[in-house]
């Protein structure tokens, strides 16, 4: 039987979390704290409409035949599965969950070490400096999307739909010796606020919570609604407070809370969103976010809030099935994991998805990364290529 054991690590020897890292790793990290994970123990793979709860079900039955030795009892602590989900029921990427041979974790000021038959964390090596990466247009260049958009805006004056999210794609070449820990660095340094994450390949510093489940309580962040930051105080209070005002902008978060609110309300007693957006400062954007709350009424684990939520109306639109049908039609492209579900998940079901963006796939020395803005009846294409321009700026800086 396979033996998974939790003790206390005291002040993590005295180094930050991502200092930690061996080469090879899966980070979920925010402000310092959460888990870095090295090794495969087990793996588990799904693809297709039900991917998510066949993920859910086949970690539930897994963790029934583990030994499990856990001193810590804290969230993260016991045997954790790093994921990332797929965005669409027919997409040819994989979804996986990922059992790490030996998790680090941390909460506020305590530290423990997860291992997996007594696995030992190898140490780590100092990182290597990449060579700058450029980043060139991909399946979708600058004019094709913004023609796109105005395609979809058409859609919606013509009442097929009330708002889609549409991204576009970049692409690079990566050389073998590069050192993703080095990029993972620099977005935990700018993007404090973000989730920073890096499994299977996949990696970014998302702003936008997905759903978090600790001890029947449930939460999570909707993100729609965006803004350049200003050049000097004043002119960024002034765009915070144009982007709280507009009308367009207004709409579209209107819409994704709504989605988010109707898919959680089955599975909890009840459920408390924000009766007003606030402005969510970023290092390079203003985004319009609404926290939202709820308490569990059954016996259902953060992946099945997951599968109930993805996709949420912030990265596919509404109606859902409508969107999701226009956005197979308009991109050219299978978006992989981009925007789907990517966090961890514990024995008990509880854990912490957030959705995967402001980020891109390493694959097999090729590098991917995608922005999407979404569309609603007074979008126009040039304003949303420069949203997704912004959007772009993280993953571009972590390979400058």
């Amino acid at each position: 039987m396979t033996r998974v054991v939790s003790l206390p690590l005291p002040e993590a020897l005295g180094r930050d979390l991502l200092e930690l890292l061996p080469a090879e790793s899966s980070v979920f990290i925010r402000g310092g704290q959460g888990l870095i994970g090295w090794g495969e123990a087990k793996r588990l793979t799904a693809t297709g409409p039900n991917r998510i709860s066949e993920l859910a079900l086949a970690w539930k039955n897994y963790v029934r035949e583990l030994e499990i030795v856990d001193t810590v009892s804290l969230p993260g602590s016991g045997p954790v599965a790093f994921g990332t989900i797929a965005f669409a029921d027919n997409s040819a990427a994989e979804s996986v969950l990922i059992m790490p041979r030996v998790v680090i974790g941390r909460r506020d000021d305590r530290f423990w070490i997860t291992s997996v038959d007594d696995s030992k964390l190898p140490a780590a090596t100092v990182w290597a400096t990449n060579a700058p990466l450029q980043l060139t247009p991909g399946e979708l260049g600058r004019t094709e999307f913004s023609e796109l958009v105005d395609r979809a805006v058409a859609m919606i004056k013509a009442d097929q739909l009330e708002k889609v999210v549409l991204a576009r794609d970049l692409i690079g070449t990566v050389p073998a010796d590069f050192d993703l820990r080095s990029s993972l660095g620099k977005l935990a340094s700018r993007f404090q606020t973000c989730w920073i994450y890096s499994v299977d390949g996949m990696f970014g510093a998302s702003p936008e919570l997905l759903v978090r489940v600790s001890h029947s309580q449930v939460s999570a962040r909707v993100l729609a609604g965006t803004a350049a930051r200003g050049t000097d105080p004043s002119v960024d209070q002034a765009i915070s407070k144009a982007l709280a005002e507009s009308h367009k902008n207004l709409a579209e978060h209107e819409f994704a809370v709504k989605s988010l609110v109707s898919a959680l309300e089955p599975f909890c007693d009840h459920v408390d969103a924000d009766t007003e957006p606030f402005s969510l400062a970023l290092p390079n954007l203003w985004h319009l976010a609404s926290d939202v709350h709820g308490v569990l009424k059954q016996d259902s684990s953060v992946l099945d809030l997951a599968s109930a939520l993805h996709p949420t109306a912030a990265v596919a639109g509404t109606p859902r099935a409508k969107a999701l049908e226009v956005i197979s039609e308009l991109e050219p492209f299978d978006r992989g994991r981009y925007a789907g579900p990517v966090g961890w998940i514990g024995a008990d079901g509880d854990g912490e998805w957030v959705i995967a963006l402001r980020g891109a796939q390493l694959r097999a020395g090729k590098i991917t990364a995608y922005a999407g803005c979404g569309i609603v009846s007074e979008s126009d294409g040039e304003s949303e290529l420069t949203e997704t321009d912004l959007k772009f700026q993280p993953i571009i800086g972590s390979l400058a």
